[in-house]
């Protein structure tokens, strides 16, 4: 109608120019509408008359730079947003519409005016405003230099970041398009984008491809010229590429768009095109052939569909289309020629998006997919895979949570990705050409380093590593990139994890590396950054598998360009070691009598190489046959050595950098045992050594004495080499037990004397106010040889230096001294050592804190020596330990807790642990967050009771007296154990697969990993339980308090929680508790069970888990067998109200049908049959289904022994009883009651398991918890009670192993718990025949600059425009309809939703519904009131108005055929459409209904009528094709 009225006024107005600049004055929203529609009618209607073309020209000059200008800027306007909005909008179209009639003129001063303002800035406004001025003159623009000027504004409005997203959303989506029109504009754009200047990133460079896609992607016949295509550009496909795999899901969304349009543009053109090589022997990007038009378009669409897929982000989704990767390898692989037909950058766009995926289950599917697939398709090399594997397949691997092992392993089995990750290394690195491996290798190895790995992934790298086939392709490079791997990526608590990952980074060494590109110095500086208490240790397979290598290459290796051997090109072993030797021992002028400690760091070198030189020479001797060896070379190794160290006690003017650096080479020498497993004896290279370095002890301790007891120690920087000698003690101690007795009378002379000397140095009192260094320094340490000399008589009691009279000093001095006796920090210091001092606070603090410290080593030697002392007991000496004395030691204690860093403190609690016992509970809270204090709390308990030393059988009539003080240790060690998250669980795993390795590892041969497992603690406390006797009282008792504490523990964990998860903290708690009760249980007499038997029974009545359930059966059962008197008390069980046993009685009915076991010791059968009998029948007609099936179990049993017995008085019910059981048996039917029937009688806990028979350790702790379907880590296999041997099973010990028949069976599925056990044949499926697609509908979803202005600023944002379907919904007033609408209209691709007010589009409830379609979706605000107005204003355009109501004349939509112009109006729920909107309506369409209800809701009526269009329009275009 409007058209029709413009029309009119036109063709009957004489002065057209006059009628625009009067609809101008004053310039509304409803005016600046009518004048866009005269300027619309006016450029389409052709050429104006002659004498009136100049005059409207000029009239269109001034409307467009006088009124539609000002109002884009917001200078003129209607009052309201709204208003203002509606004439800007039709400003934008007046000012469009102005250029088409003025052409160029205006078109270059609309632009220039609009660069101008975008260079001067002014806000959003202005920016946009200008944007939409160059949208208008882009078509018509001719100067070459302006073109150039607008695409250079728009390009940069593209790339700019921050702020700039809606300014890029807007050029974008309304300027690129009109440049895109301008033929000499097109060419600078693309080149803007994508040309040599650089790519903008992703995001940006993807909305503007996907705005000019109907330039570079058109979908009419190709134009006369030349034109620019898309697919032609390299560039274009790697921005669609990296789009597909970017993070942002609209950037995923357009670069799908654009590659579904080029696909479509091809299959339709069937043309021959192949994109250029991006460089290299690389296949072409893109390419299509009218031959292979068919091959090509399955190959692309299952791609596009493993994308969309994709999209979906849900795991039950996704994995059935993983398969078809598998066809899209065979599409892209020629098998004649053995190369790739599309680029493989396709594929690794599939895989990094499935690495980069928020879900990890997807993540680590994308992973094992991609690792099995190379391992088995065999792929044709690639620079694109290599770069790869570098890239996005390591950094996905980082992450720790994807080495689970699956549902069906066992612990300690390698998990998936471990062993795929080892075959793929091997795999692809063989296949690699040889001049390409050396490189990978080095890349891989130095991505290892790029960033902090955790433990776990560097652990299952490594061994991928280790695995490759031995080939010399690493050199120094190489050798420096693993070394880094151990230096800086071994930051990590996990010690066997580190130690383990060390091991095979030696390996992989050893394998790998080309000797001769690499010198023994390179070598010896990779192994120097093996720790040897984790992994390299002399005795493990991993040290002799290193001697061979070093034996085999001995002369391989390439000369150092350091050596001293310049006419050779390689050094042999031997020769580098004496070199090493001999440099070690230079000791420069300028250094030798430096106050700093020299680094360990040399030591560590020399002491390693001349053990592994002398371990080769061994190994090359024995090759030979050589049985008497001289050890020539490590005699000269060691000469040097015992050259200075002979010299040291006489020769006093030794440079003290000599003196330290032949110390410490000797403590690292000393300090190389054999390990525990093997015989020191028989280690020819330690006794060789050890006999050598016994030689110059008198010297050695002459010396160490004369430092220590001297005022030589003067600085701060001596205390360093007080350490050095202090830890050479206890090792020359060592060496003379193993070695030659012979040598203790001088040490047990020096151990005297510095003693003696020690206590007079403390004694000493300042003579002057303020302390000097020197003397602080000297009373440290005077206190840290007292401390040495403690430790070594408590750990070296064969020595016998008890017996010393220095000794007697010693204790007096310790035990009445003053406690925490603070040293003052010295108030200067001497200018000749300024250098060397730490004269901050802070560095004096550490000094006071460590003299602190030994007071309390000391004082914990005193206590621990006299077991006396701790009952108060008097000594001839005049020490004793009075309440008074005990008082004033705690009090200090708890000072020094108050002073001490919290590293330094176990001393104090152990001294604490001897005066107060109940101290131990505060450490058994200290063991929830410190690993292991409650493995050594409780094994030292343990073994102190059971096992009392000879003084302690002295000191005490009977050990175990002091257990009952400890009850309640035992009751929380039986317990012991936290529910571990997740990835707590996976490290477990991870230590169980590494300890399983055995031998194999070197790391679990050196490192103790008994005390840092979990089920220590509880192994412990039930081994110590099964050493008790019920026939000693004091057992009895103890035992007897444990089981009644149990019982409570399980009564206070039950009412705190009624239900509880499988699994869970509280299961976990109760099921250890019972089982601890049922290893107790034999061990109790008849008095004790008759009053602790209810206790169970109640336990019984609790809402328990199965495997609770199976143990409180078994304890039952038991009881009941041994003592069959107490029958009658569990009769009574089955006397409660059913509200009690509603979820209980099936435990009492399991009872049963284990009544033969119980009936075994009693002669009186027949009335408990009887009782049984009546019992159990009335059960089995219980409501509730399982309830009669475990009563028909009981029941089946029962019968069984009456039978057997003939039992008379139930002859009369033999006919009803069998033929129920008979019933039963031969049930019919498809449900689940015969199937549930079979399943419970198959059950192992009434099929196999016996009670008495099975009773053992085995099955409580290990078979029962698995076939429970417990989680695994509380299965305690009965290795780690026989590993764990600090406390040994008494001999006897006879209940052991399950019985084979209950070993060997698999976890029943009556508990109907799902495992997984299906998820192997969920694997095993090569082809799915279907997957779930979800529809990305794509085609005719370019931006149109014919659409409403009011769509297109939504629209442009993912580059798309719509159907000509609009959905009416203003008539609606619930958000949650009109969301559903929203979403439901987006999909389909309608052009419009019209809602009452936009206000719902903030609604939570709206939000809810519709994800974000509105986002996407262009939407209209019309009011209820202004329906009429609208409806009537889409006629004129050519839309067909369709109600959704039913009338009288209304259509079925069935066989209604919807125009392609349809607009559909919705009615309000309550109302449907009222009566005035009805005669509106061109036509009624209703849904056929076939129920009673006469109504549908108004989104699902709306959702079919828009699907039932969006069907119909599929077709015809079909049809069209």
């Amino acid at each position: 109608m409007e058209v029709v009225l413009a029309d009119t006024l036109l063709s009957r107005c004489g002065d057209r120019a006059a009628l625009l600049r009067a609809v101008c004055a004053p310039l509304s929203a409803e005016r600046a509408e009518a004048l866009r529609l005269l300027l619309q009618r006016l450029a389409a209607g052709g050429p104006p008359p002659p004498g009136e073309a100049e005059a409207l020209r000029r009239a269109a000059w001034e409307v467009a730079l006088e009124r539609c200008r000002p109002l884009l800027r917001g200078g003129d306007g209607a009052a309201g947003c709204g208003e203002r909005l509606r004439a800007a909008r039709a400003a934008r179209g007046a000012l469009r519409h102005c250029v088409q009639l003025c052409g160029a003129p205006l078109a270059d001063r609309l632009a220039r005016d609009a660069l101008a303002e975008l260079a001067a800035g002014g806000g959003a406004g202005a920016e946009e405003a200008a944007v939409e001025a160059l949208v208008a003159a882009a078509p018509r623009l001719e100067e070459p230099e302006l073109v150039a000027r607008c695409v250079a504004a728009a390009l940069a409005l593209v790339r700019e970041e921050g702020e700039g997203e809606a300014a890029a959303t807007l050029v974008a989506g309304r300027l690129l398009p009109a440049l895109g029109a301008n033929g000499a504009a097109l060419p600078r754009v693309w080149e803007g984008l994508l040309g040599e200047g650089g790519t903008p990133r992703a995001g940006r460079a993807l909305l503007a491809l996907s705005a000019l896609a109907d330039a570079l992607l058109p979908r009419g016949p190709p134009g006369p010229g030349p034109g620019l295509d898309a697919r032609l550009c390299p560039r274009f496909w790697r921005v669609v590429q990296e789009g597909l795999t970017e993070r942002d899901g609209l950037c995923r969304k357009r670069a799908r768009y654009l590659l579904k349009r080029a696909l479509d543009l091809s299959s339709g053109q069937r043309a021959e095109l192949r994109c250029p090589p991006d460089g290299g022997h690389e296949p072409s990007l893109f390419w299509w052939s009218a031959e292979k038009n068919e091959q090509l378009l399955q190959f692309w669409e299952t791609y596009i569909l493993i994308m969309e897929t994709l999209e979906g982000n849900q795991i039950h989704v996704i994995k059935p289309v993983l398969p078809k990767l598998n066809s899209l390898y065979e599409h892209a692989i020629s098998q004649d020629k053995g190369c790739w037909l599309f680029h493989p950058s396709w594929h690794m766009c599939v895989y990094k998006r499935m690495f980069e995926s928020e879900n990890k289950t997807l993540t680590k599917e994308g992973i094992l997919h991609f690792l099995e697939l190379y391992e088995t398709k065999h792929l044709p090399n690639s620079l694109g895979f290599l770069e790869f594997v570098i890239g996005p397949l390591m950094d996905a691997l980082s992450e720790s949570s994807l080495y689970s092992r699956t549902p069906s392993q066992l612990i300690g089995a390698c998990p998936p990705l471990g062993m795929r990750l080892q075959k793929f290394l091997a795999t692809y690195f063989m296949l690699l050409p040889e001049e390409e491996k050396g490189s990978f290798l080095l890349k891989f190895i130095q991505k290892m380093t790029s960033r902090h790995w955790c433990a776990v992934p560097i652990l299952f790298l490594s061994m991928a590593l280790a695995s490759i086939p031995a080939c010399k392709v690493l050199g120094v490079e190489g050798l420096h990139a693993l070394r880094n791997v151990l230096q800086c990526t071994m930051i990590t608590h996990q010690i066997l994890l580190r130690g383990a990952a060390q091991c095979y980074l030696l390996q992989t060494t050893m394998h790998l590396t080309d000797e001769e590109k690499v010198s023994l110095p390179e070598v010896a500086s990779f192994l120097l950054s093996l720790r040897p208490e984790e992994s390299l240790r002399r005795d493990t397979l991993l040290w002799t598998e290193l001697c061979s290598w070093l034996q085999v290459n001995d002369t391989c290796f390439r000369k150092s360009v350091t050596s001293d051997f310049e006419h050779q090109e390689t050094s042999s072993l031997c020769q580098y070691v004496r070199s090493l030797v001999e440099k070690y021992f230079k000791t420069p002028p300028s250094e030798r009598e430096s106050c700093f400690m020299p680094d360990w760091f040399e030591a560590k070198l020399v002491a390693t190489m001349i053990l592994l030189a002398a371990d080769v020479e061994q190994m090359k001797n024995k090759y030979s046959g050589k049985t008497n060896i001289e050890w020539i070379e490590l005699e000269a190794f060691l000469n040097p050595l015992l050259d200075v160290l002979m010299k040291l006690g006489s020769n006093a003017y030794i440079p003290t950098l000599k003196t330290d650096k032949s110390l410490q080479l000797l403590l690292k020498l000393l300090q190389t045992r054999s390990l525990k497993c093997s015989n020191t004896q028989d280690d020819r290279v330690l006794i060789f050594i050890w006999k050598s370095l016994l030689t110059p002890v008198e010297s050695i301790l002459e010396f160490i004495l004369r430092r220590l007891t001297t005022d030589e120690l003067s600085t701060v920087g001596d205390l360093d080499r007080c350490d050095l000698y202090l830890a050479l003690i206890p090792e020359i101690v060592r060496l003379c037990l193993e070695v030659d007795w012979k040598k203790m009378t001088p040490i047990k002379n020096f151990i005297s004397s510095l003693t003696n000397a020690s206590i007079c140095n403390l004694q000493e009192r300042n003579s002057e106010k303020e302390p000097k260094v020197k003397e602080q320094i000297k009373k440290v340490a005077s206190m840290a040889s007292l401390t040495a000399v403690c430790e070594i008589m408590d750990q070296k009691l064969e020595a016998h230096l008890e017996s010393l009279p220095s000794v007697d000093a010693l204790k007096k001095f310790i035990f009445f001294s003053q406690f925490n006796e603070v040293l003052k920090k010295p108030s200067y210091i001497e200018e000749k050592s300024g250098l060397c001092e730490e004269t901050t606070s802070q560095g004096w603090g550490k000094i006071v804190a460590r003299y602190l410290r030994d007071q309390w080593i000391c004082l914990r030697f005193i206590l621990n020596s006299f077991p006396t002392l701790a009952q108060g007991c008097e000594e001839t000496s005049g020490m004793s330990l009075s309440t008074e004395r005990s008082k004033k030691i705690l009090q200090s204690a708890l000072e020094a807790l108050t002073i001490l860093p919290s590293d330094q403190v176990l001393p104090v609690f152990d001294c604490m642990k001897v005066l107060v016992p109940k101290i131990i509970f505060k450490l058994i809270d200290l063991s929830t967050t410190k690993t292991g204090v409650f493995n050594v709390v409780l094994s030292h308990c343990c073994q102190s009771w059971m096992f009392p030393s000879v003084d302690e059988r002295s000191a005490l009539k009977n050990a175990f007296l002091n257990a009952g003080n400890y009850c309640e240790l035992i009751t929380e060690a039986c317990v012991f154990g936290t529910v571990f998250r997740k990835d707590q669980r996976l490290i477990q795993d991870v230590h169980a697969f590494v300890e399983n390795l055995g031998e194999k590892c070197a790391a679990n041969i050196v490192t103790e990993s008994t005390n840092r497992d979990d089920h220590y603690v509880r192994v412990c406390a039930i081994k110590f339980l099964c050493l008790l006797d019920g026939s000693n009282m004091l057992h009895k008792t103890f035992m007897e308090d444990i089981f009644i504490k149990l019982l409570d523990k399980d009564e206070v964990v039950s009412r705190s929680r009624t239900r509880y998860y499988a699994n869970s903290l509280q299961h976990r708690i109760k099921n250890r508790i019972w089982q601890t009760l049922l290893v107790l249980l034999p061990k109790l007499n008849q008095n004790f069970l008759c009053g602790t038997l209810d206790k169970v029974f109640q336990a019984g009545f609790s809402n328990n888990q199965a495997s609770v359930k199976y143990l409180i059966e078994w304890i039952v059962i038991l009881s009941l067998h041994k003592y069959p008197q107490f029958l009658n008390k569990f009769w009574d069980c089955f006397c409660y109200d059913e509200e009690k046993l509603k979820t209980s009685i099936c435990t009492f009915l399991s009872v049963l049908s284990h009544f033969d076991i119980i009936l075994q010791n009693t002669s009186e059968k027949r009335p408990a049959l009887k009782k049984a009998l009546v019992v159990v029948l009335q059960w089995c007609f219980n409501h509730n289904f399982s309830v009669r099936l475990y009563a028909l179990v009981a029941l089946k049993k029962i019968w069984g022994m009456c039978r057997m017995l003939r039992v008379e008085e139930f002859e009369a019910l033999t006919p009803v009883i069998e033929s129920s059981l008979q019933q039963v048996e031969n049930m019919h039917g498809t449900g689940n009651a015969r199937r549930n029937w079979q399943r419970i009688q198959d059950h192992f806990f009434f099929a196999t398991f016996h009670p008495l028979e099975d009773y053992s350790l085995e099955t409580i702790f290990y078979t029962l918890p698995r076939l429970a379907e417990l989680a695994e880590d509380e299965w305690i296999p009965l290795s780690k009670f026989d590993r764990f041997t600090d406390i040994p099973l008494p001999p006897a010990f006879q209940w052991y192993h399950s019985r084979t028949e209950l070993r060997d069976l698999k976890p029943s599925d009556w508990s109907q718990q799902d495992m997984g056990s299906h998820s192997a044949e969920t694997d095993s499926q090569t082809e799915w025949t279907d997957v779930q697609k979800k529809i990305i509908p794509w085609k005719n979803s370019t931006p149109s600059l014919d659409l409403e202005m009011a769509f297109q600023d939504r629209a442009a944002k993912l580059g798309k425009s719509n159907s000509r379907l609009i959905v009416v919904a203003s008539l609606i007033d619930k958000p949650t309809n009109l969301g559903g609408l929203c979403r439901t209209s987006e999909i389909f691709g309608a052009s419009a939703l019209v809602v009452g007010s936009l206000h719902y589009i903030q609604d939570k409830q709206f939000q809810h519904l519709s994800v974000s379609a509105e986002q996407w979706l262009p939407l209209v605000e019309v009011k209820p009131c202004q329906l009429v107005d609208y409806l009537q204003q889409k006629k004129t355009e050519g839309y067909t108005i369709i109600g959704v109501e039913q009338t009288a004349k209304s259509y079925d939509l069935t066989e209604y055929c919807f125009p392609e112009k349809s607009l559909l109006l919705l009615g309000n729920e309550h109302e449907g459409i009222p009566a005035n909107l009805i005669h509106h309506l061109d036509v009624c369409v209703e849904i056929p209904q076939q129920g009673i209800i006469r109504s549908l809701n108004v989104h699902v009526s709306g959702a079919l009528l828009i699907w039932e269009y969006t069907r119909q329009q599929v077709i015809k275009q079909k049809q069209q094709k």
